[in-house]
């Protein structure tokens, strides 16, 4: 039987600190007018089993102006959206919607690069070098003799060189697909305009951004070298990212963007947020971001990229809190989203890997800070790994042979037929194609059946929204004593302890002392004094 949980909006500030946070890629969360492509109408006709779900906001995926290059994020207009996803009236429709069911909505900003197709670049390629019109973007004269050569060494995330020459002789940059050109954020006219775009949103009521590539708006002085490329060490300069360096990102001048951007945000009502994109060598660089005077979350990767093993993720979990309460925010917790391979197949795919991240989904929603969900993960869905090259649309795949399009798949709703509800009845249509196995994962097929992935999240997140030690964002963790390779921490609130316990040490592990559980990812076997918690498994106890 599926909950309901009618939590009316407030005009709390703090409502993102202890948030959980659903990821809609809007290309494939649902299908309304059956043309193979998610839109607003289709998130607006799910809305109830988002509320259902138990989150509390929604983060979409770019619905702007665009000619979908990257799947949005080459935005052609900030202001408007893409007549594959609707309209102004849609949006409108669907906030109002949402803010009725109590959820708030998050969408995503892209502020480092345009689209090729929006106005100003259109205007900067017409207007020639030296125009004021190419003075928004990062136009500059290239090496050589003759210009010949790119003004610098930087490559493009999406691999190959970061610099596209155009006729008159000049590069322009592009740290991503050469169709989204990188805007120069030391140009006053730029900032002055996305004050104006945050604006825009914000009175259409949204309730927060995430601001994508929040490190690359800024870069050094001069365009300095990296000092290698793919081309002369075979190790791409990519691979730095998070980890050092480098003079196109994380540059200190950053900051001033956000500081500038903090107060707009508290100009309105009801806890307007921002959570940045951003990567740092550091996590004190990181947190850096973070902050009364600036942003008010940051994406914490490191949960992500842990490896499975209990000293992996304690480690992570003990950095992530220690930097979050130096700068008095609460830090986020993420497993899967649209650029990285989902956790089911990180962790190993198949029944293991299914296993795994069922057991850490139980961690991440038991830790204090906000939560994000990709969309999805609640169905347990792997990556899809056999997609056919023809239909892949990943801009990297073409320049790398790597592609993110295997996380992107539509997500099933339910039936025998793909694509799995994904649109209308009786269409078929979907932009990916999602596997047959699939339609034993849809929400149909796991709505109310025990022990489905979906019933241990809709589960699990109604125990973190009423459970007084979940529910208080005060409530910090205390890691205690356990067997080699087994986490186990309790959150303390009110006169409630809760008590999450993960096994990842290969072998069963007896777990006593703790109370009952009060969920877990299979049922537990008791032993007298405890109860046996099996391999790659977790569960919630407490005491009573």
């Amino acid at each position: 039987m599926t909950a309901s949980h009618p939590t009316p909006l407030t005009d709390d500030p703090d409502w993102w600190r202890s948030a959980v946070v659903y990821q809609v890629y809007v290309r494939s969360f649902a299908d309304a007018n059956g043309d193979g492509v998610g839109d607003l109408a289709g998130i607006r006709q799910h809305l109830p089993y988002l509320r259902d779900l138990g989150v509390d906001a929604l983060w979409l995926t770019p619905f702007y102006t665009s000619p979908m290059i990257d799947g949005g994020y080459d935005v052609a207009d900030y202001r408007d959206v893409d007549p594959s996803f609707g309209t102004l009236t849609d949006f409108d429709a669907m906030i109002g919607d949402a803010h009725s069911l109590g959820l708030r909505i998050i969408v995503d900003l892209v502020p480092n690069h345009t689209s090729s197709a929006h106005p100003w670049f259109v205007a900067a390629l017409a207007a020639g070098p030296g125009s004021p019109e190419r003075a928004r973007y990062l136009f500059t004269e290239g090496r050589g003799e003759r210009g010949e050569l790119p003004p610098n060494d930087w490559e493009s995330i999406f691999g190959g060189p970061a610099w596209t020459r155009v006729e008159d002789g000049q590069w322009y940059l592009h740290l991503f697909d050469p169709a989204q050109p990188d805007l120069d954020w030391r140009n006053p006219e730029v900032r002055a305009e996305f004050e104006d775009i945050l604006r825009f949103w914000l009175d259409r009521g949204v309730d927060g951004f995430r601001i994508d590539v929040a490190h690359g708006m800024i870069k050094a002085e001069g365009l300095p070298d990296v000092g290698f490329s793919t081309m002369t060490t075979g190790r791409r300069q990519v691979e730095l990212l998070g980890k050092g360096r480098l003079p196109y990102f994380d540059q200190d001048e950053v900051h001033e963007i956000y500081r500038a951007w903090r107060p707009i945000l508290d100009s309105y009502p009801g806890g307007r947020m921002a959570v940045a994109e951003a990567w740092a060598e550091t996590p004190q660089r990181l947190a850096r971001y973070i902050g009364p005077n600036e942003l008010h979350q940051a994406f914490n990767f490191d949960f992500l990229d842990a490896t499975w093993s209990a000293e992996s993720f304690r480690k992570v979990i003990d950095t992530a809190l220690a930097e979050a309460a130096i700068v008095g925010a609460p830090t986020t917790w993420v497993l899967s989203n649209h650029d990285k391979q989902r956790h089911v197949t990180r962790y190993g795919d198949g029944p293991d890997g299914l296993r795994r991240a069922r057991a850490a989904a139980l961690l991440m929603l038991a830790l204090p800070g906000c939560a994000y969900v990709y969309q999805g993960e609640e169905l347990g869905l792997p990556e899809v790994l056999d997609l056919p090259d023809e239909l892949r649309q990943d801009p990297a795949f073409r320049r790398t042979g790597e592609s993110r399009d295997g996380c992107r798949v539509p997500i099933p709703w339910g039936g025998d037929l793909p694509s799995y509800g994904f649109g209308p009845q009786g269409c078929e249509l979907s932009w990916l194609p999602a596997p047959a196995t699939w339609a034993a994962l849809s929400v149909a097929a796991q709505t109310g059946v025990p022990g489905s992935t979906l019933e241990l999240y809709r589960e699990a997140l109604r125990i973190r929204r009423t459970h007084p030690a979940l529910a208080s964002e005060g409530a910090g963790i205390s890691w205690l004593e356990a067997e080699p390779g087994v986490l186990a921490f309790s959150r303390t609130a009110g006169g409630s302890e809760l008590t999450c316990v993960v096994n990842i040490s290969g072998v069963p592990a007896h777990v006593a002392g703790y109370g009952e559980p009060v969920v877990a990812i299979e049922p537990l076997a008791g032993t007298g004094d405890g109860h046996l918690l099996p391999v790659d498994s977790a569960a919630w106890f407490e005491r009573r």
